[in-house]
């Protein structure tokens, strides 16, 4: 993929990380995101790995399927810089990539990575459990945690979006293009999603009429909640000649082309 400016990185990462970090991650958004910057130079591969993650000894899981590449990459050993060429593993999107990170900041190596209580203190027990060999790694990380104000989004993690209707329902991360686009909430075994936030996303010109959201003029069945008007997910990529698939072990919908396997 072509390099991105700074500015346009963290922000087509930060839908992706705030919705990891309220389903739980340990790690916080500004680390996350300086840590995504520092490991990739600002350029998002189709492979999605933004952590520099070696397939290694780990079983495929519901996040990684066993999918890897080889690149270039370099480490320190015993003071010295050396090249070599590593194997990495390659993911479905970049929300299965930090999904597949939690997972193994969940491992007994990386306790005092989660109990850590800053993204300073953070960035120093990556180094400390042996995430990175180069020395000057949680420097670099809290470098860019600084220079771009991430720890903006320390806190706004918290805010969700507003509803009453699907309050109990489980959220469902809607990936665009590797991306996290919107959250649906699954309700009766339909995901229902805001159909402005996603559909102005995809290009298209959402009203309301009648009691009905619109689509490109078009009305779907529509609920009402809290002055936004929510649709099902297949209903809005349809309308739009694009297909909904649900993939079970991750509870995600990823928007494809129709035309795409």
């Amino acid at each position: 993929m072509a390099n991105l400016t700074r500015s346009q990185f963290i922000a087509a990462l930060v839908p992706t990380v705030l919705q990891v970090r309220r389903e739980g991650s340990s790690i916080f958004p500004s680390l996350r995101l300086a840590q995504c910057m520092l490991e990739t130079g600002g350029v998002i591969h189709p492979w999605y790995n933004l952590g520099g993650i070696k397939v290694g000894s780990g079983a495929p899981n519901a996040y990684w399927h066993g999918e890897a590449v080889v690149k270039g990459t370099w480490e320190v050993v015993d003071g010295t810089l050396i090249s070599m060429n590593s194997s990495f593993r390659a993911y479905n999107s970049v929300y299965h990539f930090m999904k597949d990170q939690d997972l193994l900041f969940a491992t007994p190596r990386y306790v005092r990575v989660r109990a850590a209580v800053t993204p300073e203190q953070q960035a120093t027990m990556l180094y400390v459990s042996g995430y990175a060999t180069d020395p000057a790694y949680p420097s670099k990380l809290v470098t860019l945690i600084n220079q771009y104000s991430l720890k903006q989004y320390d806190t706004a993690f918290a805010s969700a979006s507003s509803t009453s209707m699907f309050r109990s329902s489980q959220t469902v991360p809607i990936l665009v293009d590797g991306f996290v686009a919107a959250v649906g909430y699954l309700d009766g075994g339909t995901t229902w999603v805001a159909a402005r936030v996603l559909g102005e996303t995809l290009g298209a010109a959402i009203g309301w009429t009648a009691g009905k959201v619109t689509v490109n003029g078009h009305p779907l069945d529509s609920r009402l909640d809290i002055s936004t008007g929510y649709v099902s997910v297949r209903d809005l990529a349809a309308s739009l000649n694009r297909k909904a698939v649900w993939e079970q072990a991750t509870q995600t919908v990823t928007l494809k082309a129709a035309d795409l396997p």
